[in-house]
């Protein structure tokens, strides 16, 4: 691929373009099809079924906001589980939360987190922690297989197509509730506004049925579709809106601030209308 242009066709009729210097790695693993390619904008960039999942240059955005909204929403998250994830950026940044004494992380595909080691080794670099459990196994059955566990789960997932679809469920999400200890809090990535609106809608309503508390939130991710990317928040009893000042402790972002927090829940019109 080095030299030649790589597209993303994120609709039947747009796409993003980025020019890549050299192919690092292809392989047809036993769930999708992963590439590693070295691009002249982004950096490094990982590659699932021809989908963008992250980048060196921007992958620092949707993991911190993966990972601190709901870790400075719960007052004392010690055990967190990443479902997805495996590229291992939502687990560094859990670990920057002095509070956590253990973060699972569980992902379908083991070649996903090898080849992260290897080619995103800043981003990977925390599943090396004595903190973290890495498991190579089905996400759902995980949660299904859990009660009472996890203050915090996050799902790092890809979009619903292909190993993730199951992980788009209310299904899923009824087994979360149950995994959660009784004031669990948990995040889901819920792709694009622009193009998947119809996908936000639904979760929003199957969250909604589950969780007292569910709200959607915002963040610019340029690689991603359209560049706006929306995360779903389901609590039991903790709300992201009504978080102590005191609650937010000095940790090393280059996105996320309190501020940000804050802000990220001020939907433009056309996305609150997602949440009615």
């Amino acid at each position: 691929m080095a030299g030649l242009w790589f597209t993303e066709k994120q609709t039947e009729n747009f796409g993003i373009t980025m020019k890549v210097k050299r192919t690092l790695h292809t392989e047809k693993t036993d769930f999708q099809y992963l590439e590693m390619v070295e691009t002249e904008e982004w950096g490094n960039m990982l590659l699932l079924d021809g989908m963008v999942m992250t980048t060196q240059r921007d992958e620092f955005v949707y993991h911190e906001m993966v990972a601190h909204v709901p870790l400075f929403t719960h007052p004392n998250p010690e055990n967190v589980l990443v479902v997805g994830g495996g590229d291992g950026g939502v687990i560094r940044e859990v670990l920057k939360h002095p509070n956590v004494k253990k973060a699972t992380l569980v992902d379908i595909d083991g070649k996903v987190i090898e080849y992260s080691k290897k080619y995103l080794p800043e981003i990977a670099s925390g599943l090396e922690d004595e903190r973290v459990e890495v498991k190579v196994d089905d996400g759902f059955m995980h949660i299904a297989q859990s009660e009472n566990e996890y203050d915090v789960i996050m799902v790092d997932s890809t979009e619903p197509v292909g190993p993730a679809v199951n992980l788009f469920t209310k299904g899923f999400y009824a087994g979360i509730s149950k995994a959660l200890k009784e004031d669990g809090i948990f995040v889901a990535q819920t792709d694009n506004p622009w193009f998947k609106a119809d996908l936000i809608r639904k979760v929003q309503k199957d969250v909604k049925e589950i969780f007292p508390i569910t709200r959607l939130y915002l963040a610019n991710i340029p690689t991603y579709p359209s560049g706006l990317w929306s995360f779903t928040i389901g609590s039991k009893k903790y709300d992201p809106l009504a978080v102590p000042d005191e609650q937010f402790l000095d940790i090393e972002t280059k996105y996320y601030t309190k501020e940000i927090h804050k802000a990220a829940f001020v939907l433009p019109k056309f996305v609150q209308d997602l949440t009615k």
